[in-house]
């Protein structure tokens, strides 16, 4: 049969072939159909060509679209995923180091690190996402958040509001834990039942002299969110940042460098390795200028003495006057700066901020005072420098005043009073005694005497570095104030107070007026009459050091400028302040221990109708070989029958050199 059907095909209308035994096959499966009553079904047909050739193209379409994204991932933009993946699977921790600390000149160390550790909780969107549901209270994470105000002693109302209002992620919630209830978190932690939470080590400032030190030395704050975003790589979200004093200029070289830890995990996020990519480094430390028992004993001097007149502000600021070096500086009141450190006494800290005498205020480089007589060394430098007068030439002080011609009223006068009755003065006795008189006449002119003028005193005091900033190493200085003619001119609205009156110019010449001066630039012009004609920089710090205190750089001294007055001009001042010591108005100061030169100064203000005095003296020491410039100054002194500024002076110079 077989061989007599080979061959045998039906031709369809689609061109397939049907063999003859498929024919036979068909028609059995047929009748068996209708002997079981099975109805009839079309036979299966095959897909069109149409459909078919467009499945092919449909698939070779979608192959073709895969192999261009795939070329783009892995050609085109393998390095952006490459990066993307080894961020998945490379995390860098920073490691901690430890603030730089300071020392002063004799290595007492003034600053130090403690540990600190602090709660933080990353989960506000959470406790917010709660907070919108309508059934908050089932909240796991307000649960979670009731049970840590309850270890903290915190009032869970404020709390959630605390996370809610802040800004940052993640939220500090609590500074410097006590130590059992570091213990009882971080168990509750380790543990994962506080989800979201988290604590970090730290560390905090501690200032052993707090009070003593508080102004040059200044105090850390907790970074802000700009600070950390300017400079990633140098700080965490978790760091404190210096806010004022030294902490604060030095910031840059105090500042630690945190270390880089590398750990390496699979794609189930475990820990396939560790490396460390950077070691931490701990801040340089500071070295100072400053003598600390200096310091100590200048606060106590002054804090007694200002008590005694019934006074509560006053500066003190000691140099050496062969380098600039500021080897005390006191700002009374002072302030304790471990109040502004983790976990301290939040009511102290208010009372400080609201305090009406302004303790945070360092008035040394800040304050703007009336130098009074403390100006008339600066003016016979001037004279002398300018030849309008031989140191030898004597003015008549025979009535204790001068009077000049009021040019609104000429049957009237003005008259400028001096404080007693000098007669005839040369100018080393002028300075010693002085004398009112005597700097009226070379200041402004009188009779005959010409007078240097507002725009030549004005020069020559900027020359001894008045009205400018002396460039210490501290923030928040100010330049103080030198009038002059242009100047009244454009800060006054009257026509009549515009105008500079020879009175002006003879208030000006005995430090009184619209003059403004900080007792730190006092200092500073008194160490180019100490020491010969330079004009140093002050600084504070002196060198700096690592951790092991080895010598990492030295700071040197920087002369402003020199030769600006003659050595010969400058030693008839020096004279004339020595002989203030010896008979004049410093004579207090002439049983120290070593030859000294003084000036003393007292300038008049009126506030809310009331007058006072601001009062000064600045000594340097040994008078042939200068080792200390020392200025002191009271503030709204009532009384001058008593001695104000004087004794504070004598009992630091005492102690000083009987060192």
């Amino acid at each position: 049969m077989d061989k007599y059907l080979k061959n045998k095909k039906i031709k369809t209308y689609f061109k397939e072939a049907i063999e003859p035994q498929e024919t036979l096959l068909d028609n059995l499966a047929k009748k068996r159909e209708e002997e079981f009553g099975i109805s009839e079904k079309k036979f299966e047909t095959p897909l069109s060509k149409w459909i078919f050739q467009g499945f092919l193209i449909l698939s070779f379409l979608s192959f073709f679209i895969l192999f261009l994204r795939t070329f783009q991932l892995q050609i085109l933009e393998r390095e952006k995923y490459l990066a993307l993946a080894n961020e998945n699977k490379f995390v860098i921790y920073q490691i901690k180091a430890e603030r730089g600390v300071i020392y002063d000149r004799n290595g007492i160390q003034l600053v130090f690190n403690r540990p600190s550790f602090d709660l933080y909780f990353s989960g506000t969107q959470k406790v917010k996402n709660c907070l919108n549901q309508t059934s908050s209270a089932d909240c796991p994470e307000l649960k979670t958040l009731r049970e840590v105000s309850q270890d903290l002693k915190l009032d869970f109302e404020e709390l959630k509001k605390k996370i809610v209002d802040s800004n940052e992620t993640p939220v500090l919630i609590s500074e410097n834990l006590p130590q059992e209830v570091l213990i009882l978190l971080q168990t509750k932690i380790s543990a994962n039942q506080l989800p979201d939470f988290q604590i970090e080590r730290n560390s905090i400032r501690y200032y052993p002299e707090g009070k003593t030190i508080s102004h040059p030395i200044g105090y850390t704050g907790k970074i802000r969110a700009e600070e950390f975003k300017a400079e990633p790589e140098n700080y965490t979200i978790f760091d404190w940042v210096g806010r004022d004093g030294l902490e604060k200029s030095y910031e840059k070289v105090l500042r630690k460098n945190p270390g880089k830890l590398q750990i390496e995990r699979d794609a189930l996020g475990n820990v396939i390795s560790k490396k460390v990519l950077q070691f931490p480094d701990s801040g340089k430390s500071l070295v100072l200028w400053l003598d600390f028992n200096l310091q100590k004993k200048i606060e106590e001097s002054l804090e007694k003495n200002l008590k005694r007149v019934g006074s509560e502000r006053g500066v003190a600021v000691a140099l050496d006057p062969k380098t600039g070096g500021v080897m005390a500086m006191v700002s009374l009141p002072n302030f304790d700066n471990n109040l502004f450190q983790k976990g301290s006494d939040s009511e102290a800290l208010k009372s400080i901020l609201e305090d009406p005498q302004k303790p945070l205020f360092n008035r040394a480089i800040s304050g703007g005072y009336l130098t009074g007589s403390t100006i008339k060394p600066l003016i016979a430098s001037a004279a002398l420098e300018e030849k309008i007068i031989s140191p030898e030439k004597k003015i008549l002080d025979d009535k204790g005043q001068i009077s000049i011609p009021n040019p609104y009223y000429p049957d009237q006068l003005w008259i400028f009073h001096d404080w007693k009755v000098h007669g005839w003065v040369d100018m080393r006795k002028a300075i010693a005694e002085s004398c009112n008189v005597y700097f009226y006449t070379i200041g402004g002119g009188y009779g005959d005497q010409e007078g240097l003028g507002p725009t030549r005193i004005k020069r020559y005091l900027e020359l001894f570095g008045w009205g400018n900033k002396t460039g210490i190493d501290l923030p928040a200085e100010e330049g103080g104030l030198i009038p002059d003619p242009e100047w009244k001119k454009q800060n006054f609205e009257k026509k009549i107070d515009q105008i500079w009156y020879d009175g002006d110019t003879y208030n000006f010449s005995i430090g009184q007026g619209f003059l403004k001066v900080t007792p730190l630039q006092v200092a500073t012009a008194f160490s180019a009459i100490a020491n010969g004609g330079k004009l140093y920089q002050p600084e504070i710090v002196q060198k700096i050091v690592d951790s092991d205190k080895n010598f990492v750089e030295e700071i040197e001294p920087k002369v402003i400028r020199q030769n600006f007055i003659d050595p010969e001009n400058l030693q008839v001042v020096r004279e004339g302040m020595r002989e203030a010591v010896t008979y004049g108005s410093a004579v207090l100061l002439n049983d120290l221990p070593v030859k000294v030169a003084a000036k003393t100064g007292t300038a008049e203000i009126w506030k809310k109708g009331e007058k006072l005095y601001t009062t000064w003296i600045t000594v340097f020491a040994p008078y042939d070989d200068p080792q200390i410039v020392l200025t002191i100054m009271m503030e709204d002194v009532k009384d001058l029958s008593t001695l104000t500024v004087l004794p504070a002076a004598k009992e630091v110079l005492d102690w000083y050199f009987a060192k």
